[in-house]
């Protein structure tokens, strides 16, 4: 989840993929607030300088890295779900699986471990960069859903990001699941979109 401030940063940069994957690295490895410019350009084999004129700070760089992988993950998910009928049904299925595989992605797993503080200001103050990311993804589907009749009609701009204000406890409490068994609360958690998606 990223900062409003950053988005335009994310959004607008062409970072070099091997770049992306030393940061990837360097938080796998130390964690988000231990993750330097001077150690991604290490990893990455390139000077201070080149990262410097590449984007203005480290924060930019992990930023665009979780945005790439977010971005891959709900394109697999909803890739998986291509098959379903309606609209609705792909909607509820993509959901659900960015809920079942996104808290066991080794780079979300290391900001909750590590520096799970960093997620606070996305539940509570702000809209971040990858939540507009899955807003703007949703309301894409939930347009194919009004167009076959399987989605209301309602302000979908509200849907889309209450939808994903709605599961993101899913993901951030995934291990709380644990103690109920995540594929039982993964069920419930598709029954309660379908209905609710329902016209």
């Amino acid at each position: 989840m990223t900062s409003q401030r950053h988005t335009a940063a994310v959004v607008d940069r062409e970072i070099p993929e091997p770049i992306l994957a030393a940061t990837r690295a360097s938080v796998l490895a130390v964690g988000v607030r231990r993750t330097t410019l001077t150690d991604v350009a290490r990893r990455g084999g390139v000077s201070r300088m080149t990262l410097y004129r590449l984007v203005p700070d480290v924060t930019t760089l992990i930023l665009a890295v979780m945005a790439s992988e977010f971005a891959a993950l709900l394109e697999a998910a909803e890739a998986r779900a291509s098959r379903r009928r309606s609209a609705r049904a792909r909607i509820v299925a993509t959901v659900v699986e960015v809920a079942r595989t996104l808290p066991d992605e080794p780079l979300f797993r290391r900001v909750i471990d590590v520096d799970p503080e960093l997620l606070l200001p996305y539940l509570t103050e702000r809209v971040g960069a990858t939540q507009q990311l899955a807003a703007a993804h949703l309301r894409r589907m939930l347009e194919e859903g009004i167009a076959d009749g399987s989605v209301r009609r309602t302000d979908l701009d509200v849907l889309a990001l209450t939808m994903v204000l709605a599961v993101a406890p899913f993901v951030v409490s995934a291990r709380l699941l644990d103690t109920v068994g995540r594929e039982p609360a993964l069920d419930e958690l598709a029954r309660l979109l379908d209905g609710w998606l329902r016209p």
